[in-house]
């Protein structure tokens, strides 16, 4: 909230303005009660309704005053709670979008969904209306008491006692409230990540029947998040009980004082009056509190759980004497030094151990070797989305970890083997490397991985609408869009994990052209694990057990057997 604070003061002006008139219109009610209601016998009616009139008057004008004071307020503090809530949700969103891979290895995207939407409007409906009305109801709660004390100092104060003895229960009852709030948004968020998942997998899901049994671990969790939130429901119901019947027992014994002090003569029908609608207005705002500060507990467990988030920090960090890379000619210079790295989730599970590899600048190297050698690691190593545990990976001769990240993913394109496909156009997807290609370029780059041959056959060309994660597409088609965006990346340095390995064999023939028209003029490494889309590599390096145990041409490593002339041998004759 720190950034608007203009609008934050020009919204309690306008909040003090309202409790002002409000506490305004018991001591107004006074003054009729006691100059026109209650005047001496024997006045004449005329100057009795002319006085009533005039005091009518007084009370509509505080009434204006009031209602544009509070219509003003409610619409400053609105605007205060959704531009607070926009940008905490933004900020959140922006956070994790910088995370490396660790982060989601612990936490799930449904959770993360969960705190961006669910915990963000409790934090929206707290800043937006329970501040306001918190502030509100504290300014008439102490400008009540005053007046009250001001009016009957010595039984306010007696009363001020009473309620002070609820305080410190109130508060104990509140922390067990807040932990509640905290474990309820934790339950929901369960749901969201379970929800998140399978929504994402519905064709497995469906493919073996399990949807009972998917729907059944939902609902288990669905009742968990319901009895969480009730037995926090219920611990609130206590305390908004607790404060309310506290205060306004309190209360209600200073009122029956103030009706003997009447009859004792000493006090007025008016000041009686006028108690009466402060107590009222006093009693209004306790209960109101209460409410509030329940509210104010559930999103203080939200923003506890977005406060994490805000909190980590990636530990792929931005260095900070930043290098920059030379301008690339023909491709990166890629080096790989004593290479030991194992994933932080399994720390004792060694992936590389001790690799060493140097590929020059404009050459293919194709990585094979048999299921967890470590060859999709290089490639994550090769993006920084992890750190090297020992060792170092050199580009042009500078050290990864001291290259701005940015500036070091802006050399590399990729082909995955599962081509993620975005919610959009042919066209935007294409040129998600590079948003501002131009309608040529992006076409250039779509006929050369062969996507204009299907696209022309679309309802509405390149501006086809595809779909979440492409589903409209067949495999094949999603393949070669992940081809043809990397295409028009042009950056010196590509990486190819099984990049045809969804398509049909008169597609990959031709796509597997477009792709070496594509290495030329810049570094490539492969990742296959079907060799006939390898043997015209530069080299070609084996790797088992994340160590390199063999290195050469397609025919060299034939003729020395080992472990890829074996695999070569299961795939096709030799």
């Amino acid at each position: 909230m720190a950034p608007y604070g203009r609008q934050i003061a020009l919204a309690l002006l306008l909040l003090l303005l309202a409790a002002a008139a409000t506490l305004t219109l018991p001591f107004a009610v006074k003054l009729l009660v006691d100059g026109g209601l209650a005047a001496p016998p024997g006045s004449e009616p005329g100057q009795r309704l002319a006085a009533i009139g005039e005091h009518f008057l007084w009370l509509f004008a505080v009434a204006v005053v009031l209602g544009v004071a509070t219509a003003a307020r409610y619409y400053m503090v609105s605007w205060i709670g959704e531009r607070v809530t926009t940008d905490l949700r933004q900020a959140v969103y922006a956070h994790v979008l910088r995370q490396s891979p660790q982060f989601f290895e612990t936490l799930k995207s449904g959770e993360v969904l969960s705190r961006l939407t669910t915990d963000t409007t409790v934090i929206h409906s707290a800043v937006g209306s329970s501040i306001s009305m918190g502030l509100r109801n504290v300014v008439l709660l102490a400008g009540g008491l005053t007046m009250l004390v001001s009016t009957t100092p010595r039984l306010m104060l007696t009363v001020a006692g009473i309620i002070v003895l609820f305080v410190l229960p109130a508060v104990l009852i509140g922390r067990r409230v807040r932990k509640l709030s905290r474990a309820s948004q934790d339950r929901i968020a369960d749901t969201s990540g379970i929800a998140g998942e399978i929504l994402n997998a519905i064709s497995i899901v469906q493919s073996y029947t399990q949807e009972e049994a998917e729907a059944a671990r939902f609902s288990a969790a669905n009742e968990k998040a319901f009895v969480t939130s009730i037995r926090r429901t219920a611990m609130r119901s206590a305390f908004t009980a607790f404060v309310i019947i506290g205060v306004f027992g309190s209360l209600l014994y200073g009122l029956y004082g103030g009706v003997q002090a009447v009859l004792a003569g000493q006090m007025s029908a008016g000041q009686l009056s006028q108690t009466a609608l402060y107590v009222m207005l006093v009693a209004g705002s306790v209960a109101v509190l209460a409410e509030v500060w329940g509210d104010l507990l559930r999103a203080s467990g939200a923003t506890e759980r977005l406060m994490e988030l805000l909190s980590l920090r990636s530990p792929i960090a931005e260095p900070v004497a930043p290098v920059a890379l030379p301008a690339p000619a023909g491709g990166l210079c890629v080096t790989f030094e004593e290479l030991r790295f194992a994933y932080p989730s399994r720390p004792g599970q060694p992936v590389l151990q001790g690799l060493d590899l140097s590929i020059a600048a404009g050459q293919t190297v194709a990585l094979v070797g048999p299921s967890g050698a470590g060859k999709t690691t290089v490639f994550q190593l090769l993006q920084r989305f992890y750190d090297v545990s020992e060792g170092a990976i050199r580009i042009d001769g500078i050290d990864l970890r001291c290259v701005r990240l940015d500036e070091l993913r802006r050399r590399i394109a990729v082909v995955a083997q599962e081509a993620v496909i975005f919610s959009g156009s042919v066209a935007e997807n294409i040129r998600y490397g590079r948003p501002q290609a131009s309608d040529d370029e992006t076409r250039a780059a779509a006929a050369a991985a062969f996507v204009d041959e299907f696209v022309q056959r679309l309802p509405e060309g390149y501006a086809t609408f595809v779909g979440e994660r492409g589903v409209r597409l067949s495999g094949g088609q999603r393949q070669r869009i992940a081809i043809a965006r990397a295409i028009l990346k042009n950056a010196p340095l590509l990486l190819l994990d099984e990049a045809t390995s969804s398509l049909d064999a008169a597609s990959e023939r031709v796509v597997q052209a477009a792709l070496e028209a594509a290495m030329s003029g810049r570094t490539t490494i492969v990742i296959a694990h079907r060799l006939a889309t390898v043997q015209r590599a530069d080299r070609i390096i084996v790797l088992d057990h994340g160590q390199v145990i063999d290195a050469g041409t397609h025919l060299e490593l034939i003729e020395r057997g080992g472990l890829y002339a074996r695999l070569a041998a299961l795939q096709f004759a030799v």
